[in-house]
């Protein structure tokens, strides 16, 4: 009977903190609490950048008033995005076309002189394609005046050009619609372009669906 409750008292004696056993469970529960703290602060690790509050064109002359503010997770491409911490220089244009509501990548803005292409308005009559928006690839065609008041053959001149900006016209009583679109035109391209304007050639404006130089 004694050895009964001698047995019965060994199993019921009060674990000490020198247990290896309690120290190890507590040790488990301590690094399982750990890990969900990290994991719930990473998933909540958000960072304020910038988007385009509307279209931003090329050349645009972009200001916070331009932006809107938004909280996402960017992890390692953080470094590639205007973020509201790192503010944003003044005096900055736009370098390459952002859409509305796109975050605003860093190399999309620069300053004025570094850019490589001018939007150059032309004159188009009559409806153009739906596609024909900004940020869309045309091919634009010129055909010059020809002796006999005819214009001569029509010749691509600028190939795969991004529109910049589409902006509607009224129309005139008992004439067509006008309506200018805004063409990125390279330095080496310019003369062409100009020429053909000042010598009132008929330009035409062709979308091109695969959005690359032939």
């Amino acid at each position: 009977m004694a050895q009964v409750t001698v047995a019965a008292a060994a199993r019921l004696k009060k674990p000490s903190w020198k247990d290896p056993r309690l120290l190890i469970g507590i040790l488990l529960v301590l690094m399982s609490i750990a890990g969900v703290i990290a994991l719930v602060g990473s998933a909540d690790r958000t960072t304020q950048v910038y988007t385009a509050r509307e279209d931003i064109a090329v050349g645009q002359v972009v200001a916070v008033a331009d932006l809107s503010i938004v909280s996402v997770r960017l992890d390692d491409v953080e470094s590639g995005y205007v973020t509201v911490e790192g503010g944003l220089a003044e005096g900055r244009v736009a370098l390459q076309r952002v859409a509305k509501n796109q975050l605003v990548p860093k190399e999309s803005l620069g300053k004025a002189d570094a850019l490589n292409r001018k939007p150059v308005a032309i004159s188009v009559e009559g409806e153009l394609p739906a596609q024909a928006v900004g940020g869309a690839r045309v091919d634009v065609w010129v055909a010059l005046p020809g002796a006999s008041r005819a214009f001569d053959e029509p010749q691509l001149l600028l190939p795969g050009a991004e529109i910049a900006q589409v902006v509607s016209g009224a129309a005139a009583l008992g004439a067509s619609k006008t309506t200018q679109v805004l063409v990125l035109v390279t330095d080496e391209q310019m003369p062409k372009l100009l020429g053909a304007q000042a010598n009132k050639a008929s330009i035409s404006v062709v979308w091109n669906p695969a959005g690359l130089n032939p």
